[in-house]
């Protein structure tokens, strides 16, 4: 359980790096910059301790699937990205793909 709640860290850690990265104006700007270099510093770590405890292929998915996702749902509701049929698709490919890499395995 603590292995998920770590991972849980380093995925918010991302999804705050990647919404630094978007205010930082191509790093122009001082402090959303620093904050997304610690930002995805901090995400690099905590997912480097879930690694310790999960298997690689269900850890770099669940944070790179929650992750996106979450970067995407953040551009659409605060930077108004669009949205459509696609990405709603996309996402849910992910989401799906999250979910299959975490079921039991069939042997």
């Amino acid at each position: 359980m603590m292995a998920y709640v770590i991972l849980a860290i380093a995925i918010a850690s991302e999804v705050l790096g990647s919404s630094m990265l978007k205010l930082s104006g191509g790093f122009s700007k001082l402090l959303p910059s620093v904050l997304a270099l610690v930002s995805y510093g901090a995400s690099f770590y905590f997912l480097s301790q879930a690694l310790k405890l999960l298997p690689l292929s269900v850890a770099y998915a669940i944070w790179a699937g929650v992750g996106t996702a979450l970067t995407a749902l953040i551009g659409v509701l605060i930077w108004k990205d669009s949205f459509s049929i696609q990405t709603l698709l996309g996402l849910t490919a992910i989401i799906c793909g999250v979910a299959v890499l975490n079921m039991p395995k069939w042997t």
